[in-house]
C-alpha cells in the first residue's frame, strides 16, 4: 500500500468518524454549528444549513482527490434568471471534442441538496466515461433563505435543472450533445421524468428512481400537515380542490402520453415514502401506454437495515467506512439494469481518453 492510498485511507475514515458523530435527524451538521446550536446561541437554520452543505463540499472534495476531477460553479436559470449552484464530475483525462456522453443528476427530497451519498454511483459513472452535472435546483438547503423558499415543485425548479444543458452546449466541447441522460431519484425522479416530458429532444434517456409520480393523490395519502408545503408555494398557492388542473400538470403520471424519450423506472413494494400504492399507478400507466419505451422494475421487499430502506434500496451506502456501496441484491441488480440501460441509449465508451485540452 503506497503512502498516499494510507493517506486517502486515514481520511475517509476521519470522515466516516465525523459523519457518525453529526450526523443528527438527517441533518449533516458541521461539529462547531452543532455545538453553537446546543450552546442555545439562536444559530439560524439556514446558517446551519450553510455549514452543513460546506461540510459536504469537503467530503466530495476528499473523495473526488486523484480518482476524478470534481468542479462547483453556478448559471442563471433559464425560468427567471436566479443562481443556480451545480456540481461537475468528469474523468481526470477529457476526451476530444464530444468524446463524452453526459448525465444530468437529480438529488432527491423536498429541500434536499446533493449528498455524499450519492458519491460512489457518481464515481462509477464518471468511470464508464460520464460527464456528470449535479443542478441543486431552487428549493435545495445550504444556500440561503432565499433560495430554499423559492421552492416551486414541477414547476420552475425543471427549467431550473434543463439550464444544465445549455451550460454544457456553451463551456463543455467535450461533451455529445447527442449523448445526453438525466436521472434522478424520488423528488428528484419527478423532475427528470418532467424534463422529459416538456425538453423531449435533448435527452436520449431518463432514469426515474422511486419517483413521486401523482401529486393529487399524494397529498391526499400523506394528509394536511405534508400537503402544506405545496399550498404554500408562491407558483401553486392552493389545495388540490382548489388548483385541480394545476396539480394535475404537476404530476408525472398524467403526462405519460407526452413520453418520447426511453426511460426506466425502479419502485419498491416496501417503499414508504413514495407508497407503492403510488408507485404502482405510474408502473402501469408506462406498461399500457409506452411499453416501447418504458423499462420498468418493481423491487419486492428489499432490505430494511442501518443503510437504506424502500424508499434507498438502491442508495445503500456506508458513510463510516468512506462512502462505500453496501450492496444488496436487489441494488445490484438496480444498477446493473440502470447502467446496461443508459449504455444502450448514450454509448458511454464511444471515443478513446486523451489529456485534457488535447482536440
Amino acid at each position: 500500500m503506497t503512502r498516499t492510498t494510507r493517506l486517502r485511507r486515514r481520511a475517509l475514515a476521519a470522515i466516516g468518524a465525523l459523519a457518525l458523530c453529526s450526523f443528527a435527524g438527517g441533518h449533516f451538521l458541521s461539529l462547531r454549528a452543532a455545538a453553537t446550536a446546543e450552546a442555545g446561541q439562536g444559530y439560524d437554520q439556514y446558517e446551519r444549513d450553510r455549514q452543513r452543505k460546506l461540510e459536504r463540499d469537503r467530503i466530495f472534495s476528499t473523495l473526488s482527490e486523484g480518482v476524478l476531477r470534481m468542479r462547483k460553479t453556478s448559471y442563471a436559470s433559464m425560468a427567471d434568471g436566479m443562481d443556480i449552484p451545480i456540481y461537475i464530475f468528469e474523468p481526470l483525462a477529457l476526451r476530444g471534442t464530444h468524446g463524452h456522453p453526459a448525465l444530468v443528476w437529480i438529488h432527491g427530497g423536498v429541500h434536499g441538496d446533493l449528498d455524499p451519498l450519492y458519491f460512489p454511483f457518481i464515481k462509477e459513472a464518471v468511470d464508464r466515461g460520464y460527464v456528470v452535472l449535479a443542478p441543486e435546483y431552487r428549493g435545495s438547503t445550504g444556500y440561503g433563505r432565499e433560495h430554499q423558499e423559492a421552492i416551486d415543485y414541477g414547476g420552475y425548479e425543471v427549467e431550473d435543472c434543463l439550464t444544465a444543458v445549455n451550460y454544457l452546449a456553451d463551456r463543455m466541447p467535450y461533451v455529445d450533445p447527442e449523448r445526453l441522460g438525466i436521472i434522478g431519484w424520488s423528488h428528484g425522479g419527478f423532475i427528470a421524468m418532467h424534463a422529459v416530458f416538456r425538453d423531449q429532444r435533448s435527452f436520449k434517456a431518463a432514469a426515474a428512481l422511486v419517483p413521486v409520480t401523482n401529486l393529487v393523490f399524494r397529498l391526499s395519502l400523506k394528509g394536511p400537515r405534508y400537503a402544506e408545503r405545496f399550498v404554500r408555494q408562491k407558483r401553486i398557492g392552493g389545495e388540490v380542490h382548489e388548483r385541480r388542473r394545476l396539480y394535475i400538470e404537476r404530476s408525472p403520471l398524467y403526462q405519460i402520453d407526452r413520453l418520447q424519450t426511453p426511460l426506466l423506472v425502479h419502485v419498491a413494494d416496501n417503499d414508504r415514502d413514495v407508497d407503492f400504492v403510488e408507485a404502482q399507478q405510474l408502473i402501469h400507466a408506462l406498461e399500457y401506454k409506452k411499453p416501447r419505451l418504458a423499462e420498468t422494475r418493481v423491487y419486492v421487499d428489499p432490505p430494511v437495515d442501518e443503510y437504506g430502506n424502500g424508499h434507498t434500496f438502491n442508495r445503500r451506502v456506508d458513510r463510516a467506512r468512506g462512502y462505500v456501496r453496501v450492496d444488496s441484491r436487489a441494488q445490484r441488480d438496480s444498477w446493473n439494469r440502470i447502467w446496461t440501460f443508459l449504455e444502450w441509449h448514450l454509448l458511454p465508451y464511444g471515443a478513446s481518453p486523451q489529456t485534457p485540452g488535447s482536440p
